[in-house]
């Protein structure tokens, strides 16, 4: 089974996180976030992975560093589980409409971490949550995971909606992109031998 276990310390939150790939979706996540626990669960639950967080983080100041640093722990067990990405389908997308928002995803299990976000999210909170964070999130993950992601909004006038769909799309792409290649199996899916 592919699968990793992160414990993140920093002076701002402690975090476990352990992740399987091949899963069946439940997810057990208290982050301290509630917004964050729901995206990651409906994440999980879309992927496929079976995602459990714990993360006591300095909620009292904002929810910044506890949004950035489970990203970043994740990232972290995305990369740990993968190894050398032998027999991947190596890339993902989706397209996924939540009510009125429309929301693109794209994923290349590249090695290589890289962002493009394209998103007007119309209110700068959600309940408590601040929206800005979800840039700030997928950012986090995508550099220590190592991935390209682009992440693109189509449409959608409710905030809640389009963070959701972007959840949701990024977890039925990576659900794409991790699976294995029968046919490759044996493969790093790269003419450079080496992701």
């Amino acid at each position: 089974m592919r699968t990793a276990t992160c414990n993140r310390m920093t002076a701002e939150t402690e975090i476990t996180l352990t992740l399987n790939l091949d899963g069946t979706g439940k997810g057990d996540i208290m982050s301290g976030v509630g917004f964050l626990d729901h995206m990651l669960t409906l994440f999980a639950r879309h992927a496929r992975f079976d995602l459990a967080i714990r993360c006591a983080g300095d909620t009292n100041v904002d929810d910044h560093h506890s949004v950035e640093d489970v990203a970043i722990a994740l990232g972290e067990a995305l990369k740990e589980s993968l190894s050398e990405k032998r027999g991947i389908v190596r890339y993902g997308s989706q397209l996924l409409p939540m009510d009125e928002a429309l929301v693109l995803c794209a994923v290349d299990l590249s090695g290589r971490g890289s962002l493009r976000y394209t998103a007007s999210i119309p209110s700068q909170k959600i309940g408590s949550f601040d929206t800005e964070l979800v840039q700030e999130f997928f950012m986090a993950l995508s550099r220590t995971a190592g991935i390209t992601l682009h992440i693109r909004q189509l449409d959608g006038e409710n905030s809640h909606h389009i963070v959701e769909a972007m959840f949701k799309s990024l977890g039925r792409a990576l659900k794409q992109a991790v699976a294995i290649d029968p046919a490759y199996a044996d493969e790093i899916p790269s003419t450079k031998g080496v992701l």
